[in-house]
């Protein structure tokens, strides 16, 4: 039995030396699901981050995107991260209205159109948003807004009465609301589906960005873009709390620092983004314009309009965003 004890001592000593060894090296592995497609330039920023999370924890958490709606659709993406399907996934705010209207506060036409404003509206919101989303055991990480949204149709539009009845792409309540108001027809309609819908005759018109007509190369099924700057909506990435709090609180301080990085850079690539799609439609053929005084006047009257509404409609949270983005104004 003596002679045996320095040889179970040894072995004891290798299986702690290959528990040790196993525990160094172990990572935890997040899918991430997005909406979007890979030269959207949201997915290039969220494919940043996920590489710098893995930089910063020395590969203890390793996030895999999935791009275009190729795990979860858009509308699920939400309900999945809080039922914790995934950890974490990338949609845009205003997707949320119809729970609550402050996730609309981007998506008011004129409220903030450039990306000074933008800036300064998403400081005054972001406290009040991200309470809501905790009480459904959600995290926000970070927001970055697409460019300014526009108007795609294949004529040319020089008055309000030009949009009548036309079959216009919506993505959000705002943009339902919009058409509606401007006695279009709204119809939703994905990302992805755009070229095909237009292809197909289930729209006539959008109201999107630069950016996604370059991305889904608007030249291929229409002609004219009015650059019309009527809001800036973000896109969110969200984790789910119980997941989060599972992580170690190094690696917790780096996703954070992650994220800030990525909600940094994502803003100036917004930026470049506008100009650099506004270049590739105009190369394309794409006849790029900017509103007529009568299109302009009868935008910002329904601005005044929809901007009524949403007050209304968001109650108390939705006074307190508008006199913090007041006060930073």
């Amino acid at each position: 039995m003596m002679a045996g004890k320095p040889f179970l001592k040894a072995a004891l000593a290798a299986v702690v030396a290959v528990g040790l060894t196993s525990t160094a090296v172990a990572s935890t592995e997040w899918d991430m699901p997005t909406p979007y497609g890979d030269r959207t330039f949201h997915t290039v920023n969220i494919r940043e981050f996920a590489e710098d999370v893995s930089a910063r924890t020395d590969g203890e958490l390793k996030i895999n995107v999935h791009s275009n709606g190729s795990l979860i659709g858009h509308a699920e993406i939400k309900n999945s991260v809080r039922r914790g399907i995934v950890p974490m996934g990338e949609l845009i705010m205003s997707r949320l209205a119809n729970e609550n209207s402050i996730f609309d506060v981007d998506s008011v036409p004129y409220l903030a159109s450039n990306y000074d404003d933008a800036w300064s509206l998403w400081e005054a919101s972001r406290e009040i948003i991200s309470e809501e989303l905790s009480k459904q055991r959600l995290r926000l990480l970070f927001a970055v807004p697409w460019p300014p949204q526009g108007l795609y149709t294949q004529k040319e539009i020089n008055e309000l009465d030009d949009l009548r009845n036309l079959k216009m792409r919506a993505y959000n309540t705002s943009s339902e609301r919009f058409s509606q108001l401007v006695n279009a027809v709204p119809t939703q309609i994905e990302v992805p589906d755009i070229p095909t819908a237009f292809s197909t005759g289930r729209v006539d018109a959008m109201m999107t960005s630069p950016a996604t007509g370059a991305d889904t190369k608007a030249w291929d099924y229409l002609t004219h873009f009015n650059h019309t700057q009527l809001w800036l909506p973000k896109n969110m990435v969200i984790v789910n709390d119980e997941a989060f709090s599972r992580l170690d609180p190094a690696v917790q301080q780096a996703v954070l620092d992650a994220a800030e990085e990525a909600e940094r850079r994502g803003w100036e690539m917004s930026k470049q983004e506008t100009e650099q799609a506004l270049a590739v439609l105009k190369e394309n053929g794409i006849i790029v314009s900017e509103p007529s005084p009568a299109l302009s006047d009868a935008l910002k009257e329904i601005g005044k309009a929809m901007a009524d509404e949403w007050v209304e409609q968001a109650g108390e949270q939705g006074r307190q965003i508008l006199q913090n983005y007041i006060m930073q104004n």
